[in-house]
């Protein structure tokens, strides 16, 4: 589904923020991308996302190529960025999630069905700017899944979130796996996600330094600023602290 193939990417008149990387997610997986802040995780998800093309090398996304379809990419990605009040447009919610959408009936129940599933219906009307942090990061995640995207790009998802929100931000994760959905999601904290991951890819300086599944990757994370779970510091084995299990 995703397969990027030496990509390098450098802003104008800049350095390179990523150097010769590859990997490749597949259809209906789930990447963990981590990293300390400004090691190139924000910048490889907006090259994903179609928003930037490679400088060299080139990625795939359901066979659409950039350099050259980035249009065609920006067509089935969604990227919800760290900061939601980058994102958020309309005055409410209401306006938000019907912001460039087709008003009639139809359109207005989906929305008002994906609010509600977000646990977002009962602030349908208020000003965006009373929500809280969480609030308004589901707001930006409705905003993007009610495009039906294939791919789902979530940069510090679990960013300013308390305990109960990021319960819910990994129920909705896990929800997206299940139904096919193919997702990466970054963060330069490994707690709160590394159980539900497929794989672990690590960047340092814009470079991949480590990929794999996390069994194989924790042990090194430390080398590159990352820290590893608890649970796998204390005995290698990594817990979902939601059901208590081991794998």
């Amino acid at each position: 589904m995703i397969e990027l193939n030496t990509v390098t990417f450098a802003y104008p008149a800049g350095e390179e923020v990523l150097s010769g990387v590859s990997l490749a997610v597949g259809k209906g997986g789930l990447l963990g991308l981590a990293g300390a802040n400004g090691s190139g995780k924000s910048t490889l998800l907006a090259l994903v996302a179609g928003l930037y093309a490679p400088t060299r090398g080139k990625l795939e996304v359901a066979g659409r190529v950039s350099p050259g379809h980035e249009g065609d990419i920006r067509s089935i990605c969604r990227l919800v960025m760290q900061d939601a009040d980058l994102q958020i447009l309309g005055a409410t919610v209401e306006e938000d999630l019907l912001l460039g959408r087709e008003r009639g009936e139809a359109v207005t129940a989906e929305a008002r069905a994906m609010a509600e599933r977000l646990n977002l219906l009962k602030y349908w009307d208020r000003p965006v700017q009373t929500l809280s942090w969480g609030t308004k990061r589901k707001l930006c995640l409705a905003a993007a899944l009610l495009d039906r995207p294939r791919v789902l790009l979530l940069d510090e998802p679990f960013s300013g979130l308390d305990y109960p929100g990021v319960r819910e931000m990994r129920a909705l994760i896990r929800t997206n796996r299940e139904a096919g959905l193919t997702q990466v999601v970054s963060s330069h904290d490994l707690e709160s996600f590394i159980d539900l991951v497929d794989g672990l890819a690590v960047l340092d300086n814009g470079e991949l330094v480590l990929n794999g599944p996390a069994e194989t990757v924790l042990d090194r994370v430390a080398e590159h600023a990352v820290r590893a779970p608890g649970s796998w510091t204390a005995c290698r084995t990594i817990v979902s602290w939601d059901e208590g299990t081991r794998r």
